[in-house]
């Protein structure tokens, strides 16, 4: 299982886990609905349960995915500044979804 983040998602959630409630916890990356060949995603605070793996990204954060979901292994987190501040959760390895 694999999960690769950006540097401007790596600064912010590092940002977030250094809040008082984030001890302990890591970030879930979690499948929100899957629509034909790929997924909506979101990411919440939580520990892991023994359904899961905590998979080490590109930037020295753990993730908890859960075990055995296609759909959430090569996962790609990105975080913009411009032209908004928005999270982008993707998997290229399961088809494209463009938003307009």
């Amino acid at each position: 299982m694999k999960v690769k983040i950006n540097r401007n998602a790596a600064k912010a959630l590092k940002k977030m886990l250094d809040q008082e409630e984030a001890q302990g916890k890591m970030f879930r990356v979690y499948v929100t609905s899957v629509h034909g060949d790929h997924a909506h995603y979101d990411l919440m605070l939580d520990t892991p349960t023994e359904n899961d793996v905590v998979v080490q990204s590109d930037k020295d954060i753990d993730f908890i995915v859960e075990k055995n979901n296609d759909y959430l292994d090569n996962v790609w987190i990105q975080f913009f500044h411009v032209p908004n501040e928005e999270w982008l959760i993707t998997n290229p390895s399961k088809g494209v979804h463009h938003h307009h």
